[in-house]
């Protein structure tokens, strides 16, 4: 993989890209380029876009390939290589980071933001002994799990938001790295009354990805990580004043096929959802510059009018102090 960082400088243009979705909210510019392993079927290259001011409203990423701008939900496709089963996964936060970053849904090219609830910016607490997300976390393209949708394992509905994944390798990555994953296994946890799948993956280039297979590889491989996975999600909300979360299956990691499975079943309500067969998915943007059967496909120079209208790159804000206090909560 290359990695690369310049800073642009670009200028403001009015799109009427804003008839097809919610009016974008202001916007960075630094660079990341992700060349997807050679040891795959095809190569892929894809370039992240920072715009505005790191920790700040206005910050965004946006996504290109080599012939523009892209939405990292609607076209970077699933399936790095569909045949050996390894999926593509967009990183939204990077290991021992505490900004909670995601991919945003309601704009146009659905670029990452920084998430924020009651008017403030979100980081996530560390609950000792845990600094920050404790494995790179991201999403998968092309995959949703739909609010209308009960599932018979978890009885929940699906949280509205493309089905998460923590890579559990050695490298640490970059926010907007698009990486090809195996997936190993998943655990079903229960947000707020709501599915929300964790799948557990491995880049397929870290050292230890030709042993790690399914979720009985992890543990003999990474000992103690499923269980400080757990422990972690079920207490990161405690020091918010939130209860303690939980999971279906009684925390129980489930197997690789089953992951796939649900992989499958997000990625089939992805295409009901791009495809506009969804009622009262209006607050979901679907504009993109790939999806044929889309309503919401648009021309590339379309696209690129979005990320023009983007503001520059800026300095990143500074952290608030508290992002590196450390939290005590009894593992009830």
């Amino acid at each position: 993989m290359s990695l690369t960082r310049v800073s642009l400088a670009v200028p403001r243009v009015v799109s009427f890209v804003n008839q097809l979705c919610k009016p974008a909210v202001a916007v960075i510019t630094r660079t990341a380029v992700t060349t997807v392993s050679n040891k795959l079927s095809s190569v892929k290259m894809y370039i992240a876009e920072e715009r505005g001011s790191p920790y700040s409203p206005d910050y965004r990423v946006y996504f290109k390939d080599e012939s523009g701008p892209v939405s990292p939900l609607h076209d970077i496709p699933l399936w790095a290589d569909r045949a050996k089963r390894i999926a593509n996964m967009v990183v939204e936060v990077p290991r021992w980071s505490n900004a909670k970053m995601e991919i945003s849904l309601g704009e146009p090219l659905n670029p990452i933001k920084q998430d924020v609830k009651k008017g403030a910016l979100r980081f996530v607490c560390n609950v000792f002994p845990h600094h920050g997300y404790i494995w790179n976390y991201g999403a998968l393209p092309q995959t949703w799990e739909n609010p209308q949708h009960v599932d018979a394992g978890t009885q929940a509905r699906g949280d509205n938001d493309p089905i998460d994944v923590i890579e559990i390798g050695e490298r640490v990555a970059a926010r907007g790295d698009v990486v090809p994953v195996k997936i190993l296994g998943t655990l079903a946890l229960i947000d707020e009354g709501e599915t929300d799948w964790k799948l557990i993956a491995i880049d397929t280039r870290d050292p230890s990805a030709d042993r790690l297979n399914d979720v009985a590889d992890v543990e003999a491989l990474f000992p103690g990580l499923l269980r400080a996975t757990v422990e972690w999600f079920r207490l990161y909300k405690v020091p918010d004043g939130k209860p303690v979360n939980q999971f279906a299956f009684d925390g129980e990691a489930k197997d690789s096929a089953f992951a796939h499975k649900v992989v499958d079943e997000v990625h089939q309500f992805w295409k009901s959802l791009v495809n506009g067969e969804v009622a009262g998915a209006s607050d979901i943007c679907k504009m993109n510059v790939s999806v044929e059967s889309s309503a919401g496909r648009v021309e590339r120079a379309e696209a690129a009018r979005v990320l023009a209208g983007a503001p520059p790159a800026a300095l990143p804000h500074a952290l608030p102090a508290t992002v590196d206090k450390w939290h005590f909560v009894s593992s009830l």
